[in-house]
């Protein structure tokens, strides 16, 4: 998927690459998905050849109805019960996401198989939820396009029995009847959904609207038996608080901290999704609201020195409270990025560096620290004469799909590194896990150089033998990298560099920091951080990858 069309690509724990949808599901309800969860129009196809070739279909002709109809609905079944949290049991209610529009020829097989399997479960076990845009033009909102939508949605087989209106304004009573009448629902089965402030504001807004109390009804939700007082029960509360809390310090918020991201695909900000999430809610648990510039990293080069864009740039990276850079693929940007971040290291901003960000942070120190002028990645550079960045040699060069360094890993932390401000983050752990999407690592053959002038890798694999999280040994305001890599879950060094950020700290300190706000923090092991004491350490986040 380009990241400049569809976004980034999200990491599930079991190094599955996904849709950044399943980010949102796994920050908003507190999940962990798995890789069959997203599910794929590529993944039902070579299911159903995997089965011909096997002999299944004993010599059938295999069609799209029923074969890859019934593939799809046996993959949603089975899905289904996978456990998704930590109580580890069966699912009671499993949500669908049908992608696209209604019409599209590419999810024709799945809106058929959506039609079969409402009769196979049975009606009483099935809800559709249709979201369909309200255009305002010229100040009148349009329901046209919301019949139409719904109109061609019931011509394939598939009633809604419930709408929601997805417009830039408030539903006008009015418009939400015409839609109730002319679209076969009752007024209780349309649900506004306008632009609030924040995102965080809609589960109130929609259940205030009464949509659960309508989809217990419909779905028979009270027959499920939940213990009163019981583990559900209480972390649905202690949920329910925590997301009152969050919308409601949301609203009285007034400080704000200016971030710079340095990035590649700025162009589409979906590029970096979990890492804008991440951001968002390190900001909230300080009491910040944050204040995201971006800039492409090309306009930080000198080839541009004479262009308005080169100005406009630098004057957004000298004026950052902190500055970011995640993560990437090619050489396009890459001296840009080295120049922020020399720039983040002499000026001590905080700087966080996540992936590519990561190598750029090593790049930067090799060059402009030890001596190494050269410096450059193997994947920028395969001529270089200091390969500091290197393909890991266990990774294919000639199969570029699927076979990065994927998933959930273990960094454990050096054994003399109590003085570790990345450590002190994740509440001095010696073990930490984060989600892995890369295949080039620091050149073991330079880690000598690079440590002898105060750099410090603090981290790295069970095994020992990759470097997976760097520091920069030495006073407070000096700079740290460390090698998490983030397109998953927010994780706990976003919300150590915010409590470095002027006023951050005293909340973060009064509060005990979380970088994931509600319900997570670091794949799902919620940890209080802590920090160093005095100045305004910088910190560096990532992997050392391409990607």
């Amino acid at each position: 998927m380009s990241p400049t069309e569809h976004g980034e690509v999200y990491v599930l724990d079991d190094g599955g690459e996904a849709d950044l949808d399943l980010g949102n599901y796994e920050r908003y309800l507190d999940v962990t998905l798995t890789r069959e969860h997203n599910i794929t129009t590529g993944k039902i196809y070579s299911e159903v050849i995997s089965k011909e070739r096997r002999g299944d279909f004993l010599g059938k002709t295999v069609q799209v109805i029923p074969h890859l109809t019934d593939a799809i609905q046996d993959w949603v079944e089975r899905v289904s019960k996978i456990p998704v949290d930590e109580d580890g049991e069966e699912p009671d209610v499993c949500i669908v996401e049908l992608g696209g529009t209604v019409g599209d020829i590419e999810s024709a097989p799945f809106v058929e198989a959506m039609r079969q399997f409402q009769f196979r479960v049975g009606t009483e076990n099935f809800a559709l939820m249709h979201v369909s845009l309200v255009p305002v033009i010229h100040g009148e909102q349009k329901t046209k396009p919301t019949q139409s939508s719904v109109r061609d949605l019931r011509g394939l087989g598939l009633t809604p029995d419930l709408i929601a209106a997805r417009c830039a304004e408030p539903l006008e009573r009015a418009v939400a009847s015409k839609i109730s009448m002319f679209c076969h629902v009752g007024p209780d089965q349309v649900v506004a959904c306008h632009d609030v402030a924040s995102v965080y504001h809609v589960p109130l807004f929609l259940k205030e609207q009464g949509l659960m109390r309508f989809l217990s009804q419909r779905l028979n939700l009270g027959e499920i038996s939940v213990s009163e007082g019981g583990p559900r029960q209480k972390r649905g509360n202690e949920l329910h608080a925590r997301w009152n809390n969050l919308t409601a310090s949301y609203d009285h918020t007034f400080g704000s901290v200016n971030i710079v991201l340095v990035g590649k695909y700025v162009s589409l900000k979906d590029s970096y999704m979990s890492v804008i999430k991440s951001l968002e809610h390190a900001s909230l648990r300080v009491g910040k609201k944050l204040n995201l510039q971006w800039v492409d990293s090309e306009h930080l080069e000198k080839k541009g020195v004479e262009t308005k864009e080169y100005h406009a740039a630098w004057v957004a990276v000298c004026s950052a409270e902190g500055i970011l850079i995640p993560g990437g693929f090619g050489v396009r940007g890459t001296e840009g990025m080295i120049a922020a971040a020399k720039w983040a290291r002499e000026k001590r901003v905080p700087f966080l560096g996540i992936c590519l960000g990561f190598q750029i942070a090593v790049l930067e120190w090799a060059r402009n620290v030890c001596g190494l002028s050269a410096a450059q990645s193997t994947e920028l550079d395969e001529d270089t004469r200091e390969p500091v960045i290197i393909y890991m040699p266990e990774i294919s060069k000639t199969q570029m799909g699927g076979t990065m360094r994927l998933g959930l890993r273990a960094t454990a932390f050096e054994a003399d590194t109590a003085w570790s401000a990345i450590k002190a983050i994740y509440g001095g752990r010696d073990r930490i896990w984060e989600r892995h999407r890369h295949r080039y690592e620091v050149n073991p053959e330079y880690v000598g150089r690079l440590e002898r002038d105060g750099w410090r890798f603090t981290g790295k694999d069970s095994k020992g033998v990759r470097m997976q999280v760097g520091e920069l040994a030495g006073p407070p305001g000096v700079l740290y990298a460390a090698a998490e890599p983030l397109p998953g879950l927010p994780g706990l060094p976003g919300g150590g560099v915010w409590a470095e950020f002027p006023g951050g700290a005293d909340r973060a300190a009064a509060g005990g920091l979380r970088a994931a706000a509600p319900g997570r923090a670091a794949c799902g092991r919620d940890a209080d951080a802590g920090r160093e004491s005095g100045g305004r350490p910088a910190l560096a986040r990532g992997c050392g990858s391409g990607g």
